[in-house]
Protein backbone atom coordinates (compact mmCIF):
# COMPACT_ATOMS: atom_id res chain seq x y z
CA UNK A 1 0.00 0.00 0.00
CA UNK A 2 2.82 2.18 0.43
CA UNK A 3 3.34 2.18 -3.27
CA UNK A 4 -0.27 3.11 -3.91
CA UNK A 5 -0.03 5.99 -1.43
CA UNK A 6 3.15 7.16 -3.07
CA UNK A 7 1.52 7.02 -6.51
CA UNK A 8 -1.52 8.86 -5.20
CA UNK A 9 0.72 11.51 -3.68
CA UNK A 10 2.60 11.86 -6.96
CA UNK A 11 -0.67 12.18 -8.87
CA UNK A 12 -1.85 14.85 -6.42
CA UNK A 13 1.45 16.74 -6.79
CA UNK A 14 1.21 16.51 -10.59
CA UNK A 15 -2.39 17.77 -10.39
CA UNK A 16 -1.35 20.74 -8.29
CA UNK A 17 1.47 21.47 -10.70
CA UNK A 18 -0.97 21.30 -13.62
CA UNK A 19 -3.32 23.71 -11.84
CA UNK A 20 -0.41 26.10 -11.19
CA UNK A 21 0.64 25.80 -14.84
CA UNK A 22 -2.96 26.37 -15.93
CA UNK A 23 -3.12 29.59 -13.87
CA UNK A 24 0.23 30.73 -15.29
CA UNK A 25 -0.98 29.94 -18.81
CA UNK A 26 -4.11 31.98 -18.07
CA UNK A 27 -1.95 34.89 -16.86
CA UNK A 28 0.20 34.59 -20.00
CA UNK A 29 -2.92 34.64 -22.16
CA UNK A 30 -4.10 37.86 -20.50
CA UNK A 31 -0.63 39.40 -20.90
CA UNK A 32 -0.49 38.25 -24.53
CA UNK A 33 -3.87 39.89 -25.24
CA UNK A 34 -2.66 43.13 -23.63
CA UNK A 35 0.55 43.04 -25.67
CA UNK A 36 -1.41 42.44 -28.88
CA UNK A 37 -3.58 45.51 -28.12
CA UNK A 38 -0.46 47.62 -27.55
CA UNK A 39 1.08 46.34 -30.80
CA UNK A 40 -2.09 47.32 -32.67
CA UNK A 41 -1.77 50.84 -31.18
CA UNK A 42 1.89 50.96 -32.19
CA UNK A 43 0.98 49.91 -35.73
CA UNK A 44 -1.36 52.89 -35.99
CA UNK A 45 1.33 55.20 -34.55
CA UNK A 46 3.92 53.82 -36.98
CA UNK A 47 1.45 54.33 -39.84
CA UNK A 48 0.94 57.99 -38.76
CA UNK A 49 4.70 58.49 -38.49
CA UNK A 50 5.17 57.02 -41.97
CA UNK A 51 2.66 59.51 -43.36
CA UNK A 52 4.44 62.38 -41.59
CA UNK A 53 7.79 61.15 -42.88
CA UNK A 54 6.48 61.01 -46.45
CA UNK A 55 5.16 64.57 -46.09
CA UNK A 56 8.52 65.78 -44.80
CA UNK A 57 10.35 63.93 -47.59
CA UNK A 58 8.07 65.57 -50.17
CA UNK A 59 8.80 68.97 -48.65
CA UNK A 60 12.55 68.27 -48.66
CA UNK A 61 12.35 67.29 -52.33
CA UNK A 62 10.54 70.57 -53.07
CA UNK A 63 13.12 72.70 -51.19
CA UNK A 64 15.52 73.26 -54.12
CA UNK A 65 12.65 74.50 -56.31
CA UNK A 66 11.42 76.77 -53.52
CA UNK A 67 14.95 78.05 -52.92
CA UNK A 68 15.35 78.86 -56.62
CA UNK A 69 11.98 80.65 -56.61
CA UNK A 70 13.00 82.58 -53.49
CA UNK A 71 16.26 83.69 -55.15
CA UNK A 72 14.30 84.76 -58.23
CA UNK A 73 11.80 86.74 -56.13
CA UNK A 74 14.60 88.44 -54.19
CA UNK A 75 16.27 89.44 -57.46
CA UNK A 76 12.95 90.84 -58.71
CA UNK A 77 12.45 92.82 -55.50
CA UNK A 78 15.95 94.29 -55.74
CA UNK A 79 15.33 95.16 -59.40
CA UNK A 80 11.99 96.82 -58.59
CA UNK A 81 13.50 98.76 -55.69
CA UNK A 82 16.33 99.95 -57.91
CA UNK A 83 13.93 101.03 -60.64
CA UNK A 84 11.60 102.78 -58.23
CA UNK A 85 14.53 104.82 -56.84
CA UNK A 86 16.15 105.76 -60.15
CA UNK A 87 14.19 109.01 -60.44
CA UNK A 88 15.07 110.05 -56.88
CA UNK A 89 17.31 112.97 -56.06
CA UNK A 90 18.88 113.14 -52.61
CA UNK A 91 19.57 116.74 -51.56
CA UNK A 92 21.58 117.75 -48.50
CA UNK A 93 22.02 121.12 -46.87
CA UNK A 94 18.77 122.79 -47.90
CA UNK A 95 17.69 124.76 -44.82
CA UNK A 96 14.55 123.81 -42.95
CA UNK A 97 11.86 126.39 -42.36
CA UNK A 98 8.59 125.76 -40.61
CA UNK A 99 6.82 128.16 -42.95
CA UNK A 100 8.00 126.14 -45.98
CA UNK A 101 5.28 123.54 -45.70
CA UNK A 102 5.32 122.83 -49.46
CA UNK A 103 8.83 121.57 -50.17
CA UNK A 104 7.93 120.90 -53.83
CA UNK A 105 7.45 124.60 -54.52
CA UNK A 106 10.66 125.46 -52.68
CA UNK A 107 12.63 122.95 -54.76
CA UNK A 108 11.08 124.11 -58.07
CA UNK A 109 12.31 127.61 -57.37
CA UNK A 110 15.54 126.76 -55.57
CA UNK A 111 17.12 124.07 -57.78
CA UNK A 112 17.54 126.14 -60.96
CA UNK A 113 18.88 129.02 -58.88
CA UNK A 114 21.38 126.88 -56.91
CA UNK A 115 22.57 124.70 -59.79
CA UNK A 116 22.70 127.31 -62.50
CA UNK A 117 21.08 124.82 -64.89
CA UNK A 118 18.45 126.06 -67.29
CA UNK A 119 15.43 123.77 -67.25
CA UNK A 120 13.41 124.29 -70.44
CA UNK A 121 10.21 123.34 -68.61
CA UNK A 122 9.44 123.58 -64.92
CA UNK A 123 10.51 120.71 -62.69
CA UNK A 124 7.69 118.40 -61.67
CA UNK A 125 7.96 116.22 -58.60
CA UNK A 126 5.91 113.15 -57.88
CA UNK A 127 6.73 113.33 -54.18
CA UNK A 128 9.17 115.21 -51.99
CA UNK A 129 9.90 114.62 -48.33
CA UNK A 130 12.54 115.14 -45.72
CA UNK A 131 14.18 112.17 -44.08
CA UNK A 132 13.56 112.29 -40.36
CA UNK A 133 11.94 114.87 -38.09
CA UNK A 134 12.54 118.61 -38.30
CA UNK A 135 15.82 119.50 -36.59
CA UNK A 136 15.91 122.04 -33.84
CA UNK A 137 16.79 125.61 -34.75
CA UNK A 138 20.15 125.19 -33.02
CA UNK A 139 21.20 122.38 -35.35
CA UNK A 140 23.39 123.36 -38.29
CA UNK A 141 22.62 120.16 -40.22
CA UNK A 142 19.20 120.18 -41.88
CA UNK A 143 17.49 116.89 -42.74
CA UNK A 144 18.16 115.55 -46.25
CA UNK A 145 15.42 115.81 -48.87
CA UNK A 146 14.40 112.98 -51.18
CA UNK A 147 12.64 114.18 -54.33
CA UNK A 148 11.15 111.86 -56.94
CA UNK A 149 10.98 113.64 -60.30
CA UNK A 150 8.26 113.11 -62.87
CA UNK A 151 10.13 114.51 -65.86
CA UNK A 152 13.50 113.55 -67.25
CA UNK A 153 14.79 117.13 -67.17
CA UNK A 154 16.44 116.54 -63.82
CA UNK A 155 18.78 113.92 -65.30
CA UNK A 156 21.95 115.82 -64.33
CA UNK A 157 21.06 115.02 -60.72
CA UNK A 158 20.00 111.40 -61.30
CA UNK A 159 23.28 109.62 -61.60
CA UNK A 160 24.18 106.58 -59.51
CA UNK A 161 25.45 107.49 -56.07
CA UNK A 162 25.18 111.24 -56.80
CA UNK A 163 24.22 113.32 -53.81
CA UNK A 164 23.85 117.07 -54.17
CA UNK A 165 25.18 119.23 -51.33
CA UNK A 166 24.10 122.86 -51.07
CA UNK A 167 25.04 125.72 -48.74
Amino acid sequence: METADRILMEITTVGRRLEAMDSKISDLTVASTSIQAEIAGFRETVHDLDRCLMTVEDQVVALPDQEAELRSLRAKIINLEDRSCKDNICLFGIPEHKEDSDIKTVLKNLLPELTGLDFSSPLEFQRVHRIGPLHKATSDKPCPIIACTMNRLARPFQQPNLKAHFL
